[in-house]
C-alpha cells in the first residue's frame, strides 16, 4: 500500500482506499503503528537485543532453552515460547549435535559408588548378587 502511494503521490490516499475497500481509519492506524510501536513491540525489540547478546556470548551455541534459562537467571520474566519466537525472527539458532556424534549413554554413565563384590555382580546398584537389598 505504501509503495503504491509513494510511486503515485498524485493519486491521493482517500481515493485509493475507497477503490481497495479499506477503511481510512485502518490505514491511518497502520501508519501510526509504524511510527509509534506499541509497548509489546518495544519490549520485543529490547528483549531481542538481550537474546542476541546472550547468543553471541555463548559463541552461537545456545538455543532457546538455554537462552531462556539465562534470562530467567538474570531476573527477566519472559516466556519460553516468546524467546523461541524472537530467536526465530532474528534468525538465531543453537548448535545441535549430529545424530551419531553423541556418546552412548553407557559411556557417559559413571558408577555412583566404587565397585565392590556386591554391586559388581548385580545390574541393580545397592543390591547383592542374589538380588536382596543391602
Amino acid at each position: 500500500m505504501r509503495a503504491l502511494l509513494d510511486e503515485h503521490p498524485h493519486l491521493g490516499v482517500e481515493p485509493v482506499l475507497r477503490e481497495l475497500h479499506i477503511p481510512s481509519s485502518t490505514y491511518y492506524r497502520w501508519r501510526r503503528s509504524e511510527e509509534q510501536p506499541c509497548e509489546r513491540r518495544r519490549q520485543d525489540t529490547e528483549l531481542t537485543g538481550q537474546i542476541r547478546q546472550i547468543h553471541q556470548d555463548s559463541g552461537g551455541i545456545y538455543g532457546s532453552p538455554r537462552v531462556h534459562a539465562v534470562l530467567k537467571r538474570e531476573g527477566v520474566h519472559v516466556g519460553r515460547k516468546r524467546v523461541e519466537r524472537l530467536m526465530r525472527q532474528a534468525g538465531l539458532a543453537g548448535i545441535s549435535h549430529p545424530a551419531g556424534a553423541r556418546a552412548s549413554p553407557a559411556a557417559i554413565r559413571t558408577p555412583t559408588s566404587p565397585l565392590t563384590w556386591c554391586n559388581a555382580t548385580s545390574r541393580h546398584p545397592r543390591r547383592t548378587g542374589c538380588g536382596s537389598p543391602t
